[in-house]
Formats: C-alpha cells, sequence, structure tokens
C-alpha cells in the first residue's frame, strides 16, 4: 500500500500539552522507537524562537535538529514545523545537505497566504521538501481552498495538507475539501490530512480518506496515544493497526505502545487529554479551543452557561484566541446589572449579630468540633459558600457560581444570596449585582469568598470569623468538602493563592478577619 504514509507529530503537536518539554532523552528516544515503527515522516518539533535548548522539541534552525536525528534512517523522512505567524529568519535555515531534516512543513492562516507563498518559495530554494498547510481549512470557501491549491501548484511542493485546526470538520464536509483538493492538486503533490479530535471525527475521516482509493499519494498525521492539544489528534497507535488489518500494511505497534509507556503515560496522569464537554462545545460552536480551556478553569460555569458564553463570542474572533479577549468576553457575559439598593437595606440585618463564613474547604470535617462550639458561643449567623454549610447549619448561602447554583436543594435557594451572573434563579434569592463586589485581579475576579467579604464591608460589617477558607492545596486530591475531584493545574492553583492572598490583606485593612481553620493564604 505505497500510496499511503503515516506522519507522526507527537513530538511537535504533542508538546501544547507540556510545553514541549519531552527532555532530550524522550525526544531521542520516541524518535528512535518511532524509526522502528516503519512509519514513512517523523515530525521532530517545532522550528521556532532565538536559541536552542535539547530538552525541547524546539529548534531555532535546521542544524539543531541534527543532535537529534543523527544517525538517520534511510527509509524515514524527518521533517520540521515552521508556522507563518512567528517564521524564523531564513538566513538561518541552512542549505538542505542530507545531514538534517528532510522537509518542512509550513502553516499559514488564511489572511498569511501571500506571506507564505513568498516564504515557501525560498525554503524549497533551499532544497528542503516543502509542506503546505492550509491551517484552519474550514475557514476557506470552496472558491478560496481552489485558489489557494492553484496558487501552491506552479512550485509544485511535496504536500499540500487539509488541516481540520479545531476538530470540527465531519465527514461530508471533509469528503468535499478531499474531492476539491484531489481534482485540483498537481497529479504528483501528496494530499495530506492533519486532524484534531474535538468532535471525535479524526479516525473517521482518515479512514474515509484511504476509502477513496485516490491515484495519488496521501500522507496521514498522527500522534501516538492522540496526544496532542485539547481533545488530541488522531491515535497514530490506532490507524496504524486499522491499516495493517484492512490495506495489508505492516507497521509495528510495539514501539507505540512503548513510547506511550515509557515517555507518555505519565504526561497525560497530570496534563490531560483526551475527549471532553468544553473540547465538544468550542468546535460545537466553531471557537478556538483555547477559549473552552481558559473558562474550564475558571470552574464557574453551567453548561448552559458555557455554550451561551462560547455563542457570544464574535464570529470574527472565535478562530483568534487571546486571554485578554478571553476575560473580556467572560466579564461581559458574567456581568448582567440589577439595582440592589433595595437589597442591601435588607441585608442589612447582617450587621446585627457576629458573622461565621463557613468556606467549603476540607478543614471543616478535621475541626467540626471547634466550630461548633464557637458557633455555640457566638450565636452567629452562620453564611456558607457556595454550598448548604452542611454538617452545619447556615443561615444563608452566598454563591457566585452557576455550576453550584444548580445543585443547591430547593429548601435553601429562599435563603441564597446571589449575584446576577447567576441568570437563572429563584424569586425568592437575594439577588445583588455581580460587578460591584468582584476582585479587581482578573484571574479571580469572580472568586466567591472575596466577593463574600466585599458585600460585608459594604453593608458595614466590620469583623468576621472564617472556617474553611483553606486555600488552594497544591497536590491535593480536593480542595473541596463535598468534591473528589482536583480542581486544577498545580501552577493555576499557586497564582491562585498568592493572588486571593494579596487581595484578602487587602481586605483586613478595613475588616478584622479571624481564622478558626488553617489556611495557604498569606495575611
Amino acid at each position: 500500500m505505497k500510496n499511503i504514509y503515516l506522519l507522526d507529530c507527537t513530538l511537535r503537536d504533542g508538546g501544547y500539552i507540556n510545553d514541549w518539554n519531552f527532555g532530550e532523552e524522550a525526544i531521542r528516544g520516541i524518535c528512535r522507537k518511532l524509526e522502528l515503527t516503519g512509519i514513512e515522516i517523523i515530525e521532530i518539533g517545532f522550528m521556532r524562537g532565538d536559541t536552542y535548548n535539547p530538552q525541547y522539541s524546539l529548534f531555532p534552525d535546521a542544524e539543531s535538529m541534527k543532535n537529534i536525528i543523527t544517525p538517520k534512517k534511510k527509509e524515514c523522512m524527518y521533517v520540521a514545523m515552521l508556522d507563518m505567524s512567528d517564521p524564523v529568519p531564513l538566513e538561518r535555515i541552512q542549505p538542505y545537505d542530507g545531514t538534517s531534516i528532510d522537509g518542512i512543513r509550513v502553516i499559514f492562516k488564511k489572511d498569511k497566504i501571500e506571506e507564505a507563498y513568498t516564504y515557501c518559495e525560498k525554503i524549497q530554494a533551499l532544497g528542503y521538501k516543502l509542506f503546505v498547510n492550509f491551517v484552519g481549512t474550514d475557514n476557506y470557501s470552496d472558491i478560496e481552498f481552489v485558489e489557494g491549491i492553484n496558487k501552491f501548484n506552479k512550485m509544485m511542493p511535496y504536500g499540500i495538507a487539509i488541516v481540520d485546526s479545531f476538530g470540527l470538520i465531519k465527514r461530508k464536509q471533509f469528503l468535499r475539501y478531499a474531492y476539491l483538493a484531489d481534482n485540483n492538486m498537481e497529479e504528483n503533490i501528496i494530499l495530506c490530512y492533519h486532524a484534531h479530535n474535538n468532535l471525535q471525527q479524526a479516525f473517521g475521516n482518515a479512514e474515509a480518506l484511504v476509502e477513496m482509493n485516490l491515484r495519488r499519494k496521501i500522507c496521514i498525521d498522527a500522534c501516538v496515544y492522540g496526544m496532542g492539544r485539547g481533545a488530541g489528534n488522531l491515535n497514530l497507535e490506532l490507524f496504524a493497526e486499522h491499516l495493517n488489518e484492512n490495506y495489508g500494511t505492516q507497521y509495528r505497534i510495539e514501539p507505540m505502545l512503548e513510547i506511550m509507556d515509557e515517555y507518555l503515560n505519565e504526561i497525560h496522569q497530570t496534563r490531560y487529554w483526551g475527549y471532553s464537554l468544553p473540547l465538544y462545545l468550542s468546535a460545537a460552536t466553531g471557537c478556538h479551543p483555547n477559549y473552552s480551556i481558559y473558562f474550564e478553569e475558571k470552574g464557574t460555569l453551567s453548561v448552559k452557561s458555557f455554550n451561551e458564553l462560547l455563542k457570544s463570542i464574535p464570529e470574527k474572533e472565535k478562530a483568534v484566541f487571546s486571554k485578554e479577549r478571553a476575560e473580556k468576553y467572560y466579564k461581559e457575559y458574567q456581568e448582567n446589572f440589577v439595582d440592589d439598593k433595595e437589597t442591601l437595606e435588607k441585608l442589612k440585618v447582617l450587621t446585627e449579630r457576629p458573622i461565621l463564613i463557613l468556606a467549603p474547604g476540607h478543614s471543616l470535617k478535621e475541626y467540626k468540633t471547634i466550630i461548633e462550639d464557637k458557633i455555640c458561643e457566638m450565636n452567629p449567623i452562620v453564611i456558607s459558600i457556595n454550598f448548604e454549610g452542611y454538617p452545619f447549619k447556615a443561615e444563608y448561602v452566598f454563591c457566585s457560581n452557576m455550576r453550584k447554583f444548580s445543585k443547591i436543594k430547593e429548601e435553601y435557594k429562599k435563603k441564597c444570596i446571589i449575584t446576577s451572573n447567576i441568570k437563572k434563579h429563584y424569586d425568592t434569592s437575594i439577588v445583588i449585582n455581580f460587578s460591584s463586589y468582584t476582585s479587581r485581579r482578573e484571574e479571580i475576579v469572580d472568586n466567591a469568598g472575596i466577593m463574600l467579604l466585599n458585600l460585608l464591608i459594604t453593608l458595614g460589617v466590620k469583623e468576621v470569623t472564617i472556617a474553611g477558607m483553606d486555600g488552594y492545596m497544591l497536590n491535593n486530591i480536593s480542595n473541596y468538602y463535598e468534591e473528589k475531584r482536583s480542581n486544577g493545574k498545580m501552577e493555576i492553583e499557586e497564582i491562585r493563592n498568592v493572588l486571593v492572598s494579596e487581595e484578602l490583606s487587602e481586605i483586613k485593612k478595613v475588616l478584622n478577619m479571624k481564622f478558626l481553620t488553617p489556611t495557604m493564604y498569606k495575611l
């Protein structure tokens, strides 16, 4: 089956998971084992940046790649990827002499096609096999795609690729692009396909491309273990097995499994990739997957709200992610203004007795007796945050989290003080204006503990006692009393601890806070 090629891009596309920090030994080991599989093309990383660090699969020039692939296996082609959003200077790419990579895959968005064409001409003149990758192929109309193909036909690249950047191209649409490409590409150019798996279409589309039985050669990208940004990529081991069973190929699966076991499994346990609801929603709404990743890390949105927020992003900006844009859209969605002057007057009742705040940290279990004794001593107004206060009895529940509010029992909802970002609420709930009490630090803008303290300051409360505000426990099973899952990535939790500590230090200047239980926050 010589007209089907497999290209492994684990070290390049998989690098989005771990910032390309595989380690030099792992990069070499993965390359050596891929050579044993019999696949035709190995992509060893990105050509980007200014300096070379052997621990990363990022290379500033072709010369630095020799260290990884020497000695080269004759049956293998070695390639690297170059992004026209940030291309390396051409003077850094030495003319091809057979000692380093054999080909360069150039990726570009639709608005960079002219720059890409000029750059690709020079890459080809240096002697490398040239691959032309139409990033976000689904953003091209049929006419634009055909015009793009005709443009690059003039230089006869080695391959032209359909690229499903957001993992949203379904089979019918994919086949249309494949037929357009096959009918308009020069016959000696290889048709390539690069998939992402947000809608679980990668295997089916690759299977459909093979079943087209084209006369031209085809090349299908895949990653060991499906490692890749978001929901990942086509699994190399699965598709190679499929070709072996149905098309007479003889790829060796064992070295792929060894790569999974020796190099990737540990990464997968700490930096998960694979199918997820947020990434499905990003694909279904045509958004860059990083929007979903960013909003999911907030941990506040119900599925309905998540979907509404993604849909609210302007069409022209859905494909281009930035943290600043994401935070802007998130805040805009959350800020459902209400005039809460009358509500605040009613809440002045909170100034008539001492206040005990129960945050949902694990320390509530360990310090249960101490908290019960304090309640008997103080006779406080007990306010729980984003949960019902169990095993203690709360008079009020403060809730700023849509997801948590949906889980609160009916009888407690009438005692809920909720922020106006929670659009579906009961008439008996006490609604305050969201944006009036948020943190000024965008990473913790909607931290419920901070918002409650800001509300109490507004009401004129001078002192509170706090239990269960543990902070984000690093490497802990869970940060929450009622939950058994990790809250998020360790580096995000560290940042939140610092930012909440800073915020609490400022609040302490006007509100006396006494902690009954230990906390990670430094005041």
